[in-house]
């Protein structure tokens, strides 16, 4: 099993970027598909995740990420608008198959990360 995560860079306060995370070897519409973040220095945090068609997000991006999937290309997406600098962070894209792992800040596959930086 493999999750590849990409579309992280630099970008400016107030920027969008969209981070993809495909999958391999699993199916992702089974599973609870979310991203985390570990910004420099400190622990990991939960940052979205999906199931079916129903989302969830804490407070810290609410309303300026969005957590969406392409099943037919075992795809999931988060666009993440309104950036900043307090969102740079390793982005991380994980799969939970009970839906009971993410609410602990784990899970039982992991990607690699992916780099976003936000600068003003």
């Amino acid at each position: 099993v493999q999750l590849v995560e990409s579309g992280g860079g630099l970008v400016q306060t107030g920027g969008s970027l969209r981070l993809s995370c495909v999958t391999f070897g699993l199916t992702s519409s089974s599973y609870f598909m979310a991203w985390f973040r570990q910004p420099p220095g400190k622990e990991r945090e939960f940052v979205a995740v999906i199931k079916n068609s129903d989302t969830y997000y804490p407070n810290s991006v609410k309303g300026r990420f969005t957590i969406s999937r392409d099943d037919a290309k075992n795809t999931v997406f988060l666009q993440m608008n309104s950036l900043k600098s307090e969102d740079t962070a390793v982005y991380y894209c994980a799969a939970d198959q009970s839906g009971r792992r993410w609410r602990r800040g784990d899970a039982d596959y992991w990607g690699k990360g992916t780099l976003v930086t936000v600068s003003s």
